[in-house]
């Protein structure tokens, strides 16, 4: 009897065209296998769990004018839809080097960008923050462009395991690297209400960042934890409640929103990365060298503004984005997240 067979275990049912929960979702998260599947959630505007769709790829590529034969920088990995773009306007000459900090998705897009033909003689990837730009320039010289794409990655958002949105139950995590520095929730623990209430204004500009971060304090002086991403969202929704009821349900959806991306910029030091980016970046690129970045809220965009600003005044860039540059109405209307995006870029003398 004991050399019995395991019973057969049918596959959880795909529920509709598009189910809720992440891991039901085995059709797009094998786009692979599933490709009419996949489109059709991309032709509903949706963007396929498990996958990430890159934004302005076209303009990206007009401001990086990539030929055959240079060197170039994708500081921001991710998904690697910017990055495969990229290597195809190299036509395997010339080198890329992608970097990214998730110990996660970064081996997937590698085996994924291999298995388009893209291998180590001309596609260098390395788990590294962008802020170590000066430490890629010492072992590729001058580069002739820069891409960073500052947004989040859908795939990392829609995980519930890791913990970037209310939408779903998981651990109020936050990181980019899991290995690394602490998570919300233990951020949460250690915060004082006068320090939460500037971290949500200067993170994310929240309109109620007095009475949510007082609403906080006063759940762990109860005795209570706040280690899930629900658990955050029900303590964000009773601190709201006072908001006429005509107008609170969107008010709670956008200061979710606006109090996860906050808690995500501090624990990884979002701010803080950047600027040390933007500060290194001149000296890495060649000159006529181009960089392009695209940023996804107002506190990223002020900080690429202000330093290509200066470094225009000091005759470091020989021109720079007079305004930034918006994705355009029918990629809004196909891909909801690229409505916040903006691409600014500049040019080495």
């Amino acid at each position: 009897m004991d050399n019995q067979e395991p019973k057969h275990q049918r596959r959880i049912r795909y529920k509709g065209t598009h189910p809720k929960a992440f891991h039901e979702k085995y059709k797009e998260l094998q786009p692979e296998k599933y490709a009419d599947a996949v489109a059709k959630v991309i032709q509903k505007g949706s963007t396929p769990a498990g996958m990430h769709r890159s934004i302005c790829v076209n303009e990206i590529l007009e401001i990086l004018q990539i030929t055959p034969g240079q060197t170039g920088l994708d500081a921001t990995l991710g998904y690697g839809g910017h990055t495969l773009e990229i290597l195809k306007c190299l036509d395997s000459k010339g080198h890329l080097y992608s970097l990214d900090v998730d110990p996660i998705e970064l081996p997937r897009t590698r085996e994924r960008l291999e298995h388009l033909g893209y291998g180590p003689e001309i596609l260098t990837i390395k788990q590294m923050n962008f802020s170590q730009i000066d430490q890629v320039a010492l072992e590729t010289g001058p580069l002739n462009f820069i891409l960073a794409d500052l947004g989040v990655s859908s795939m990392q958002i829609d995980n519930p395991e890791r913990g970037f949105t209310y939408k779903s139950e998981g651990p109020l995590d936050l990181r980019l690297n899991p290995d690394r520095g602490i998570s919300a929730a233990q951020r949460l623990k250690t915060i004082s209400q006068e320090e939460l209430q500037g971290m949500l204004l200067e993170n994310a500009d929240e309109p109620y960042s007095a009475e949510i971060s007082r609403a906080i304090i006063l759940e762990f002086k109860k005795g209570n934890d706040i280690v899930t991403t629900t658990k955050l969202q029900q303590v964000i929704t009773d601190a709201l409640k006072f908001i006429p009821q005509g107008d609170r349900n969107d008010a709670i959806k956008k200061s979710c929103q606006r109090c996860f991306q906050a808690l995500r910029i501090d624990v990884n030091n979002e701010f803080e990365v950047l600027y040390d980016f933007l500060e290194k970046l001149p000296a890495t690129l060649a000159s006529g060298g181009r960089v392009a970045i695209l940023t996804f809220h107002s506190g990223e965009d002020r900080l690429v503004k202000k330093s290509f600003k200066h470094f225009y005044r000091e005759g470091i860039y020989r021109e720079i984005a007079p305004e930034p540059i918006r994705p355009s109405p029918s990629e809004c209307n196909s891909n909801s997240r690229a409505r916040c995006a903006k691409l600014r870029w500049a040019i080495k003398s």
